[in-house]
Order: C-alpha cells, then structure tokens, then sequence
C-alpha cells in the first residue's frame, strides 16, 4: 500500500491543477472508500493485496491536497493553528487504528476493520461536496491550451525509484538481501531510476516532483526532518503492538490500547502546539520534539519482563508530546517563503518523506530485531552451559518448583529444561527491542541541529512569498 501511496503523491501536484482540488479529492476518497469495503470482502490473499493497491493510490492524494488547501486557506500567520487541527486526524488516526482495528478483530471480524471505512468516506464525500469551494483563480487555470503538460518521463522514473525501493525494502530480510538475486536486480534498478530521476527532474522547467526545492536549506532540511520523524512513528507504531502481544502475551485490543494514551495525548497537543506556533520559532518547536522523542526512544530502552501497562503507555505518551511539535512547525516552516503555486509540491514532497521514511524504519527495525535477537541468542546459550554452577543451580530451582506442583520427577527435569529454554528466547527478545529501540533514537538526534539550521520565520503578520 506504501508503494501505491507514494506513487500517488508523485502525481498529486500536476492532477490537482489540472482537475482541481476539490474533484481530485473527491476522486481519491471515492476510491479509497470502495477499495476499503472491496478489501473487506476479499475472498483471498491476492485480491486483498490488489485492492490495498488501489486504496493507497487513492489514499496517497488526499492528506498533500488537504495540506495545500489549508496553506492557501490560512494567512502565514495563522496557518499553525489550522495545521494544528489537521494534523490531530493525520497522526491520531495512525494512533487509534490499531486500537480499534484491534477490538474488531478480536469481537467481530478482520473484515470490519476495512468495513468501517465505508459510511465514514460516504459521509466525509457529502460533506466535501458541500462545503469545499474551488478558488476561482485555480479553477481558471484548468485545461487552459498553455497549461503545463504532465511530465510523463518524471513521473515513470520517480515511480520506478519509489516502488523499487519499497520493494527492497519489503523483501530484502526474507530474501536474504543482496545474497537473493531478485534484491541485487531491484537494487540496481532503484539506483539507476534515482541517478536517472535526479538528471531529468533537474533539467525540467515543469518537473513532476521539484527536487530544486530540496536542495534549498529551508525545505532540505524540513524533508529530512519529516523522514526520520516518519521512520520513527510507523516503526513504533508497527512494533510496540508485536512486542506486547509476543513478549507480554497482550491481545491485539489491549495492544492497540497501549497506543491510545498516546494519541489522547497527541491531540492535546495539537492545540497547544497551534497557540505556539504563533509565538514561538519552528526551528525551536522541532529541536524540542526531536528531543523528547528521542528520550522516548531511549525510555524504551530499558524493556524487560516485569514491565506493566503503564510503563508501555507512559512511554508512548513522551512520543504524543514530541510529534506534534514536529508536525505542526515543520508544515509551516517548510512552506515560509514558497510561492502559493508550489505549495502542491511542497505537500508531496513531505508525505512522501514521511511515508518513504515510515518503509525506511520498518525495515531498519525488522532487520535491526532479527540480526541482534540472533546475536543475543546466541550469546545466552553460550552462557548456558550445562556444566556451570549457575545453569545447575537454576535448573534445579526450577525443577523443585514442577514437583512441588505434583509433576513427576522425570517430567518435572524435562519441564525445566524448556522454560531455560523459553527464558533463553525471551531476554535475547528483550536485548533485540532494546538495540531496535536504542536505532531509533540514534535516528531522531540529528533532527536537532537538522532543525536549528532552519531561518527564523515572521510570526504574526504578513510574511514575504518570495522564493
């Protein structure tokens, strides 16, 4: 789905000029609405990966559009605020997904997790088509004979870079990398589409996605920023809920609820964020975010296997401070000084930043847990030894404790020997989200001094659109 979302967003800036706002976006929710009941009533493994396909084309349009309407809509002075409330749906939602998704697969049925999505887009869609107004200098633009023409060369290249790397990125740890011949053969395809990407889009006057505009130190730096704070977010969004339900024996609703504080936090946030960003510079905002991001990260480091609930929870919360004071001041900073018709790009370029760096960090961690869990692993049996003092030690605690439960003597060594075993498997799990957790944290530092690199940007007032 991440494939298609990010495909999409490459051709997001030229299909909203040449449709419009508001019928793109229509036309993105329409589809992303019947792709996610189509899903619910997949009858197998196949059609569900087509048509997770077609709700992430439809998807990947919908959060730039809204973005750049919101840009447009709001003063540069107020524009915090109104990013503010935004961005409580778009880092929420990810938030209280799996909450719910959790609950419906455990009392209904998988199925009802993309069932839901239909009466919220149908409902969402009338209220688009009624309140939305298309500006009338953008509406004028539209199918004009000058109008620019689709950069059909630019789009392939980004496409074939972005997709390639998604797939390597997917497929690289069960294929064994770059010992799998396909890996080697899409790596070398993803290289050549992005040197090839770069040459082309460079040299364009209407490219499909202005890579100019990360060159600049303002908008470069909010695009790393937005890439690691994506890697960071999808990663422990995916993996917190894994590690709870493996290691903690959690159910999938008690694992999306270990989220929730977090996101209840988060859209606290939010608002407060919005009043600050009025007052206070986004470069300070960020550094902050990046900080105590950071110190969450490291929080996590310290996981074994006599934590409770609220340890998970509070942990999570630290982050719900954090990503808002990214998100919102990184949307307002990264669009200072662009010209209103560049506001489309500046939109794409960032989701797609997030949603590359979210593939990014899942893999990073995926590989970061498998390759240290086998290294602890092999470590504990090394310390394992039969013969030691303290494996007979402990073996024979253990053993007394099944006979003490009425087991036989003979079953009661043969028990002892697997929970050694169980235990074995358990810490090399602990120490492996410990080194994941421990990445983590080594990625969000450099969003600090990335941060203060960025200018100072008028609060309050008319601030200058030259580029």
């Amino acid at each position: 789905m991440l494939v298609a979302n990010a495909v999409s967003l490459t051709a997001s800036s030229f299909l909203t000029q040449r449709l419009g706002r508001k019928t793109f976006f229509l036309i993105c929710l329409a589809l992303f609405t019947a792709s996610s009941v189509l899903c619910a009533y997949a009858s197998s493994l196949n059609a569900l990966l087509l048509f997770r396909i077609v709700q992430g084309l439809g998807g990947g349009g919908m959060v730039p559009v809204a973005q750049s309407i919101l840009a447009d809509a709001f003063p540069p002075e107020k524009r915090g605020q109104g990013f503010a409330l935004f961005g409580v749906a778009v880092v929420v939602a990810p938030v209280v997904g799996p909450t719910l998704g959790g609950w419906l697969a455990d009392n209904l049925s998988w199925r009802w997790a993309f069932m839901i999505n239909g009466p919220v887009g149908l409902i969402t869609m009338a209220l688009i088509a009624l309140v939305l107004h298309e500006p009338e200098a953008a509406a004028a633009r539209r199918w004009r004979p000058d109008g620019e023409r689709f950069d059909a060369i630019g789009f392939a290249l980004v496409a074939t870079f972005l997709g390639s790397l998604e797939l390597m990125l997917d497929r690289g740890l069960e294929d064994d990398w770059f010992g799998s011949t396909f890996i080697v053969g899409v790596a070398v395809v993803c290289v050549l589409a992005f040197v090839l990407m770069i040459l082309w889009e460079v040299s364009r006057r209407n490219p499909a996605i202005d890579l100019r505009m990360v060159a600049t130190r303002q908008f470069g730096a909010c695009f790393l920023v937005m890439l690691a704070t994506g890697a960071i977010l999808f990663a422990t969004t995916q993996f917190l809920p894994q590690l709870v339900q493996q290691d903690f024996g959690y159910t999938a609703t008690w694992a999306g609820l270990v989220l929730s504080p977090g996101g209840l936090v988060t859209a606290a946030m939010m608002f407060v964020v919005g009043r600050l960003s009025g007052k206070v510079q986004p470069k300070y905002l960020i550094a902050i975010g990046a900080v105590l991001i950071a110190l969450s990260m490291y929080d996590m480091t310290n996981v074994y296997g006599d934590l409770d609930f609220w340890f998970m929870a509070r942990s999570r919360m630290l982050l719900g401070v954090g990503l808002p004071l990214i998100f919102v001041p990184i949307i307002a900073a990264s669009y200072d000084r662009l010209p209103p018709g560049k506001t489309d790009q500046a939109s794409a370029l960032l989701n797609a930043a997030r949603n590359t760096g979210g593939s990014i960090g899942i893999s990073l961690v995926a590989n970061v847990l498998w390759d240290r869990q086998q290294f602890h692993q092999n470590m504990l049996v090394g310390q394992a030894i039969p013969s030691s003092v303290q494996y007979q030690n402990a073996l024979h605690q253990v053993t007394s404790y099944f006979v003490a439960q009425g087991t036989s003597l003979w079953e009661a060594k043969q028990q002892a020997i697997q929970w050694v075993g169980q235990q074995v498997q358990a810490q090399a799990s602990y120490l492996g989200y410990m080194d994941a957790f421990l990445v983590l944290m080594l990625i969000s530092l450099p969003a600090v001094p990335l941060a203060l690199t960025l200018r100072k940007v008028k609060l309050g007032g008319t601030a200058p659109m030259g580029h």
